[in-house]
């Protein structure tokens, strides 16, 4: 199987098993004995779960995979997706604001996965990972290298 197939394997199975492991583990604690009433510390049954799970609970995440140019002219150091810009956790360079050895200049094809709303990773067919944090309320780039 090609890297690419793994990835969009895992991405459309991941939500799948979290919600079925949610579902799970929600039956497991109504058939445990959570008290749906707080009266008797007894089991309520089906009902009890219903009535204290919220849609969030059972909300599943969203983890996203696109295909991705990494600018890298100037080092690997910011990604923007969509209109949340991202800085590298560890920037990386050759010493001389380029990209290190290995990495293609000006930019290097691979893929993004959005994680969450503040947390980002590009890979790539090299073997490359770069993990990013969002940078809440940024507007533009840090730096716009030449």
């Amino acid at each position: 199987m090609t890297r690419q197939a793994v990835r969009t394997t895992l991405t459309l199975t991941l939500p799948l098993a979290v919600c079925v492991l949610a579902g799970c583990a929600s039956g497991a604690s109504g058939a445990s004995g959570a008290s749906g009433d707080g009266g008797d510390g007894g089991d309520d049954g089906p009902e009890a779960v219903r009535a204290t799970a919220t849609p969030t609970a059972w909300a599943t995440p969203t983890v996203r995979t696109i295909p991705f140019e990494l600018y890298t002219h100037c080092g690997i150091e910011e990604a923007r997706v969509g209109s949340t810009y991202f800085e590298a956790v560890t920037p990386l360079s050759d010493g001389a604001g380029h990209p290190p050895e290995g990495w293609d200049d000006p930019s290097q094809q691979g893929w993004m996965t959005v994680v969450s709303d503040t947390q980002a990773v590009f890979t790539d067919d090299a073997g490359h990972e770069v993990s990013f944090r969002a940078r809440p309320g940024a507007t533009d780039f840090k730096r716009i290298c030449d």
